[in-house]
């Protein structure tokens, strides 16, 4: 299928939001540039409501729904970041939230879910899970797919929109994370279709690869990720965010687990910021292409969550020597 959201759907997103999420600092790394020797920019979603770059989506969608279908209340799979902005966005419009979580869901998204006002139910795993949204949606609920859905994708895109206009001039090269693939095909939506000679560089962990599987398979795959970048390990791409893939992205760079975790650890030291696995992970894929960029060239990295507990850091700093 050919990718269906257009710059015009993600400027009308923004219109749709505006005031009900944070314009996210972007902002020029002196440390970062020095790492990877050309002028480097940020952009901190990990400040966002809910913790990430979700609730863009979700008030997009959540805002077109009708007075009927708000009643009827909506559904959503996730064990993360998707879970938390749903429940705080449909909090914020008056509606029930139930989230279908995976059984292995770290206790710290299911506590901020619930704090955020969704119900949750655990299932056993999301391919169950996503079963299970399908059987609600049918008994009339309104399932918010967490990637696969147009609304949600240009709500996504909206960051790329504030990205192309804080960061201060041309921007050559945007590494940013993949889990099942709305987000960075919202956000290469709206950068390629400002600037089309803009290279997109998706990014996914050692056991999270859902993208790099589905688009060598030519065709959505289910997998069960063993990552440390747990929002990253959606359980399939889908027909849609494989057509904005091969659409935009240069390519994909898969890095190691503890790339991610040595890199939180240094955007934690170095940039004073808090993010988690999936966002860290795109510091370390720049890293790995640095030699690739040239003399005068402006590259964005898009730190894209910081829904993490601490006791994972510790841990990881212990597992991979940190």
């Amino acid at each position: 299928m050919p990718f269906d959201v257009t710059l015009a759907d993600i400027q009308a997103a923004a219109v749709r939001i505006a005031g009900k999420v944070r314009r996210t600092p972007t902002y020029h790394s002196a440390g970062l540039s020095e790492r990877l020797g050309v002028e480097t920019w940020v952009k901190l979603e990990s400040l966002q409501l809910g913790g990430s770059f979700k609730v863009r989506g979700c008030f997009n969608k959540l805002a077109a729904l009708s007075a009927a279908e708000l009643a009827r209340g909506v559904v959503t799979v996730s064990g993360g970041n998707h879970a938390i902005a749903v429940s705080l966005v449909a909090r914020a419009v008056g509606t029930r939230a139930l989230v279908l979580m995976p059984k292995a869901t770290p206790a710290l998204n299911i506590r901020l879910t619930q704090e955020a006002g969704g119900e949750v139910e655990l299932c056993d795993d999301s391919i169950a899970a996503f079963a299970k949204a399908e059987d609600y949606a049918a008994a009339g609920m309104v399932h918010v797919h967490s990637y696969d859905d147009p609304a949600i994708i240009a709500g996504h895109g909206t960051l790329g929109l504030e990205l192309a206009a804080d960061a201060g001039g041309r921007i050559d090269h945007v590494f940013i994370s993949i889990g099942g693939g709305g987000f960075s095909a919202g956000v290469g939506a709206a950068l390629k279709g400002l600037d089309p000679a803009v290279r997109l560089h998706g990014v996914e962990t050692e056991g999270a690869t859902t993208m790099t599987q589905a688009l060598a398979a030519g065709e959505p795959v289910p997998i069960r990720s063993t990552s440390i970048a747990r929002t990253l390990g959606a359980p399939f791409a889908t027909e849609r965010t494989m057509a904005a893939a091969r659409q935009f992205l240069e390519e994909i760079v898969v890095v190691p687990d503890a790339d991610a975790a040595r890199e939180l650890v240094w955007v934690l030291q170095n940039e004073r910021v808090l993010v988690e696995p999936a966002a860290a992970c795109v510091v370390a894929a720049a890293l790995a292409r640095k030699e690739k960029f040239r003399p005068g060239e402006r590259v964005c990295l898009v730190l894209c969550g910081s829904n993490v507990a601490i006791e994972d850091i510790a841990r990881w700093r212990t597992e991979f020597g940190l």
